[in-house]
């Protein structure tokens, strides 16, 4: 009775190393996605927030334009000039055209 010499598969180095790149790329792959996903979920919940301090800028900005335009307005100059003792009238006003 002899016995059968089983014949082992032997790999070369090129396909040992393509085995382990495949079982490294394979493995990490979920962890590089969740990775992705998540750093993808932070910069949205940033630009949200930069947003929202946008919007509650421009809001102050138009606020302060208007308390410009109170300031400015005619009736403010007048009572800020009858303060301090100035009068407005008519013929005292000079244009000058080029």
């Amino acid at each position: 009775m002899r016995k059968k010499k089983k014949n082992k598969v032997k790999f070369t180095k090129f396909e040992k190393f393509l085995f382990v790149i495949t079982a490294i790329v394979s493995l990490s792959y979920p962890f590089m996605s969740v990775f992705a996903k998540s750093t993808l979920s932070e910069m949205n919940y940033k630009l949200e927030n930069s947003k929202a301090k946008i919007a509650e800028q421009n809001k102050n900005n138009e606020s302060l334009k208007m308390k410009i335009n109170e300031l400015a307005s005619l009736e403010n100059l007048e009572s800020v000039a009858k303060k301090m003792g100035l009068s407005y009238t008519n013929n005292s006003i000079k244009t000058i055209d080029k």
